[in-house]
C-alpha cells in the first residue's frame, strides 16, 4: 500500500500543475483561446502479454502535458499498474512522453504520443511507449479522453507489451 500512498502524491502534484498551468492559454488572432497546457486522468483496463502468456490488468493514473510548438508537446504521468486478482500486486509506471496533438483548439483533437517508461516496485525496469487517441472537449476545459497505449519491456529477444484502452476526462 506504500507505493499507491507515493503515487497519489505524485499524482496529485501533476494534478497540481496541470491546473496552474491554465495561465498557458493566450487568446489567437481569430480571438479563440489558444491551450497550451492540459492534464489528464484515466483508467484502462488492458493486458500484459509475453513470452505466450498473459494477464488481465487494470492501470490508472494521471499526467499533463504541455505544447511546446503548434502540436508538439511534452509531458508526464504517474500511474499503478495491477492484475485484476489481486490489486495489492502491481507496479508503479512513470512515463515521459513527447505527443503531437492535431487540431488542438477543435472540439475533436487527435494525438499521438510516445516516449520513456519507467516500471517500478522495489527496484525499476526501463520501458518505451507509444500510442494514440483523441480528446473530446464537450466543453472548453473539459474533456473525454480515449487513448490506446502500450508500454514495452524489451529484453534481448523478447518483448513484454502492458497494453491499455484507456478512458478518462482531460482538463486545460
Amino acid at each position: 500500500m506504500r507505493i499507491i500512498g507515493h503515487l497519489a502524491v505524485i499524482a496529485l502534484m501533476i494534478l497540481g500543475l496541470s491546473a496552474g498551468a491554465q495561465a498557458g492559454s493566450s487568446t489567437s488572432s481569430e480571438g479563440r483561446e489558444d491551450h497550451r497546457a492540459q492534464g489528464y486522468a484515466f483508467f484502462a483496463p488492458g493486458a500484459i502479454v509475453g513470452d505466450g502468456y498473459s494477464l488481465g490488468t487494470a492501470h490508472f493514473g494521471a499526467g499533463g502535458e504541455g505544447l511546446l510548438y503548434k502540436g508538439l508537446g511534452l509531458g508526464a504521468e504517474v500511474g499503478y499498474i495491477t492484475p485484476w486478482r489481486n490489486f495489492k500486486d502491481g507496479i508503479g509506471m512513470l512515463s515521459v512522453n513527447g505527443s503531437y496533438h492535431f487540431n488542438r483548439n477543435g472540439k475533436l483533437s487527435p494525438f499521438v504520443s510516445g516516449g520513456y517508461s519507467m516500471a517500478f516496485r522495489s527496484g525499476h525496469v526501463n520501458l518505451f511507449n507509444f500510442g494514440g487517441g483523441v480528446n473530446y472537449w464537450w466543453h472548453d476545459r473539459i474533456g473525454l479522453r480515449v487513448e490506446f497505449r502500450d508500454h514495452v519491456y524489451s529484453e534481448f529477444s523478447r518483448a513484454t507489451h502492458f497494453l491499455g484502452g484507456r478512458i478518462g476526462f482531460s482538463f486545460r
